[in-house]
């Protein structure tokens, strides 16, 4: 018996309801749409509660229904609760899978409830004489109070748990805690539909039971009790008797798991990695992993013991001859960088085995600075690094250049598991090589001496080895992996070359006119005034546009328009709902506020690209090819595929992106339907291979098939359908969602979907085994062999099944349609070098391409571009391109 535990008892669905309230739902859902407030809540008090209360030993309880021994006593216990939130359903599996994820034990019981098995688990501590807490939101949970046991009641939502002890029980209430039941049963509780004695409250019943020792004896002498209050008691004796024998909780239950079989089980990182992932729960697992030592953390082998050696002055390159590896040299910078400009100040350098070298470049003489540059340039030395895009920048602003990247730790994490939202070097060391990087403690490290990294001793030259070996071992350990899966020649042929291919577009950068800029700056700060003010006059008052409360108030009380979709803060004002129901109603307000929202959105945009013009007057985005889980690259500071392309005013902002100096004009370069041309070659549906070799106007064609016309009488409203079910094809569209893109009801809908894939069969077949292919292996694949991992496919969550269908129809048409275009860019890149050319590659934005074009070198930049981009890859149908040409982004759109 262990006399020292300290047991931690949670009422999982009481505190998960308190999560669920406390979290405004519409603030927490994934991309499938499953609501996560709840779970998130309960989750982060749980972190909370492991790192400060420090339980040797957790356990969770459950209610199992609505149906228990008490339901089964008195048909109208806890009757009048709300039903369930419909955002609810599902989040209490998700906790149970966090436990599970993290090491918790968690059980139910038919006919009892979660307060019953956690009195039992209290009563078991109790006998073994352990201290144990209870973290409950029902008060029921007062009576287990005593010298061991302290209850943890939430005073709000479930961050602030108030602790009640003995004594702080009989101060609040003026009762021992094993009296505090025998109060309830006086006054009642609602939210159990339990009634009390009417006109008895609190204060009285204390009284009374101090007075008579009790409830049993004040029952036996209620005859005693005087004044009106007596009588309402002598009326009610019998509810007395049923509140006092619901409430009290059951402390004998047969459970599977005792009290001993709830010790604290290890966190499994691998697990809380993928269950975090799909619930979208970055900033939660970050500090989950940073509060809470995880299994592997305990298990790890501990930290990297090496010898860092300090050569003499000029003695560098003997030594980096010297020190060559089996496998590639970790490289670890340090410094600071971003697009186009940074400096790196020092620098790790770690083979497999044998010394390491931490390099100070400030110090360095010009034979050591020579030694090192040749070193770097070296195509022949494989080397890894991570996340080697930034200091690849940095470099380059010295002077440096980097050949000879075997391997980036970063993109083969990202290549293994796409949908991670991070990719921490400490984290992937931990996951892959059960090894720890350790702090830096800021202790000079001495010339040619062993450390031993577990003892903590981690100067700055000290971390940059230790993670520079970490790099190097992890490589190889990724590579297996890649290997497994047949994604290495991805890394290597894909995306560790259009990593250099980005640098070099980041360090271009894109000319701006900032009097554009500042013009549209000025224009949409006036057109939101002026949205505004129409907005009040329309209804005879100011209100605050970007209330949600207050837009409530007028779109539903003020003005009775038809009620939007109900959320937990009312019925809701986002932009699809807006909009439906300015179609709906036509108001003049609806009208006015949906045009105040746009002017902020653009000027907002335009914000953010002033303040992104660097120095040289050119805006340098950084691509990002670790974010999107379908291979897309996507920018950021700032996001340029946030720039409007489908209204006049966002596309305005384009005439902001300029030729640059010595430059003759901007050429524009996309490819045509590409996911459609992905699709034909896949499925290999006949029909639409013929319809894109045709020559005709896809959509038309495809129409003209679907209703067996000629292609010159297909109308408009033909043509806009048949394109909404090819656009929509590879997103799982419904009946429902092609119905209110097109405005037509569901059955006319669903009746032009079945004369499609009647026409286009292939497409239909290949569709429908793309999912049940992926239900069984758990991921899809891309034509180049770009993974995507779906678990939901098998989840017993209507909502995220059917998400995680849609995203199987779409991740290999999407993610082929990706890797198409980092194959052209990588060719356009270099065929503009291999001819000589001075024009550049400045921008990829989706699947289009912007070329900076010197002077009298546009026709053949054009031919070159055409023909690169459309013989990137072999499919069954061409791949078209379009191109267009101008002095700005927005002139050159074709």
């Amino acid at each position: 018996m262990n006399q020292n535990a300290r047991l931690l008892l949670i009422d999982g669905h009481s505190m998960a309801f308190r999560a669920f309230f406390a979290l405004p739902a519409e603030s927490f859902s994934t991309s499938t749409g499953q609501h996560t407030n709840a779970v998130y809540g309960f989750t982060s008090m749980l972190i909370n509660l492991l790192r400060d209360e420090q339980p040797s030993h957790v356990g969770v309880a459950f209610d199992v229904g609505h149906r228990t021994f008490r339901t089964a006593s008195y048909e109208d216990y806890k009757a009048t609760r709300a039903a369930t939130p419909p955002e609810f359903a599902g989040q209490i599996a998700l906790i149970k899978q966090v436990l599970d994820a993290m090491g918790i034990a968690h059980t139910e019981l038919e006919d009892y409830e979660g307060d019953d098995i956690l009195a039992s688990w209290s009563r078991q501590s109790d006998e073994r004489g352990w201290q144990d807490l209870v973290v409950s939101g029902d008060r029921d949970s007062f009576q287990l109070v005593d010298e061991n046991t302290t209850v943890l009641y939430p005073h709000r939502g479930v961050s602030d748990l108030a602790r009640m002890t003995p004594q702080a029980i009989q101060d609040k209430y003026g009762v021992p805690p094993q009296r505090y039941p025998e109060i309830a049963a006086l006054v009642g509780e609602t939210s159990d539909n339990l009634p009390g004695v009417p006109g008895v409250g609190p204060k009285t019943a204390a009284k009374w039971l101090g007075q008579y020792d009790g409830l049993d004896n004040l029952l036996a002498h209620a005859d005693q009790v005087r004044g009106k209050a007596g009588e309402s008691l002598r009326e009610h004796l019998d509810d007395v008797r049923r509140n006092r024998r619901l409430n009290r909780l059951v402390t004998d239950l047969p459970l599977e798991l005792g009290v001993d079989d709830l010790v604290r089980g290890e966190i499994d990182r691998e697990a809380v990695h993928t269950l975090f992932d799909a619930l979208e729960f970055r900033t939660l697992r970050e500090r989950l992993f940073a509060t809470l030592a995880t299994g592997e953390e305990k298990q790890a082998q501990g930290g990297f013991d090496l010898t860092i050696d300090a050569p003499a002055p000029g003695g560098l390159r003997a030594w980096l001859d010297a020190h060559r590896s089996r496998g590639p040299v970790g490289v670890q910078p340090q410094g600071q960088w971003g697009s186009g400009r940074g400096d790196i100040t020092a620098m790790g350098l770690a083979t497999l085995e044998g010394p390491a070298l931490g390099i100070d470049l400030a110090q360095l003489r010009p034979d050591d600075e020579r030694a090192l540059a040749d070193w770097l340039a070296d195509a022949t030395i494989p080397k890894a690094m991570h996340d080697a895009k930034g200091p690849l920048l940095a470099l380059w602003a010295r002077g440096l250049d980097l050949a000879g990247l075997d391997s980036d730790t970063e993109l083969a994490a990202y290549l293994l598991r796409p949908d991670q939202r991070s990719y921490g070097l400490a984290d992937l060391t931990l996951r892959h090589l059960g090894r720890e990087l350790r702090s830096d403690d800021g202790q000079d490290v001495p010339a040619q001496q062993t450390l031993d990294f577990d003892a903590g001793q981690a100067s700055s030259a000290t971390q940059l080895v230790v993670q520079a070996r970490a790099i190097a071992e992890l490589a190889g350990a990724l590579d297996e992996e890649l290997d497994k899966t047949g994604q290495h020649e991805l890394l290597e042929k894909v995306e560790l070359p259009l990593q250099r291919v980005l640098a070099t577009m980041e360090r271009r950068g894109v000319a701006i006119d900032l009097a554009v800029l500042e013009s549209l700056r000025a224009e949409f700060d006036a057109k939101v005034s002026t949205a505004e003010q129409q907005a009040y006059e329309s209804i005879g008052h100011p209100i605050n546009l970007g209330s949600p409360k207050q837009l409530q108030g007028v779109l539903f009380d003020e003005l009775a328009m038809p009620h939007t979709k109900r959320t937990k803060s009312g019925w809701t004002t986002d932009a699809e709902a807006l909009e439906g129901l300015f179609a709906k109603t036509g108001h003049p307000f609806l009208e006015h506020l949906l045009v105040h929202r746009d002017a902020i959105k653009l000027r907002q945009i335009v914000d953010t690209l002033l303040k992104a013009v660097a120095d040289d007057g050119r805006i340098h985005t950084t691509y990002l090819q670790t974010v999107a889980g379908t291979g897309r690259i996507s920018s950021t500071e700032p996001n340029l595929q946030n720039i409007p392309v489908r209204t006049v005013e966002g596309r305005r902002i384009r005439d902001a992106f300029v030729v640059g100096e010595g430059f003759e004009g901007l050429m524009s370069a996309d490819y045509s339907q590409i996911e459609m041309r992905v699709m034909a070659d896949v499925s290999g549906d006949e029909a639409l291979v013929a319809a894109f070799n045709s020559g005709v106007d896809f959509h038309t064609v495809t129409a003209s098939h679907v209703f067996k016309i000629d292609p010159e009488q297909v109308s408009a409203a033909q043509r806009s359908g048949v394109k909404q079910m090819n656009y929509g094809l590879a997103y799982g569209l419904s009946a429902y969602g092609l119905s209110t893109r097109l405005g037509v009801s569901v059955p006319d809908a669903k009746a032009l979907m079945d004369e499609y894939f009647a026409t286009f069969g292939a497409v239909r077949d290949y569709l429908k085994g793309l999912v049940e292919q992926a239900r069984r292996q758990g991921y899809t694949e891309t034509t180049l062999g770009r993974r995507r991992y779906l678990p939901d496919l098998n989840s017993t969550n209507r909502q995220r099944r059917e998400m995680a269908e849609r995203m199987a129809l779409n991740a290999p048409i999407q993610g082929s349609a990706a890797d198409i275009i980092k194959i052209a860019m990588m060719r356009v890149e270099d065929e503009l070098r291999a001819a000589g050319l001075k024009s550049r590659m400045l921008l990829q934005i989706h699947d289009e391409l912007v070329i900076e074009v010197a002077p009298g070198e546009r026709e053949r930049v054009e031919e070159l571009v055409v023909d690169q981009m459309s013989h990137a890859v072999h499919l069954k149908v061409p791949l078209d391109v379009s191109v267009g040409y101008g002095p700005s982004w927005n002139a050159a759109a074709h």
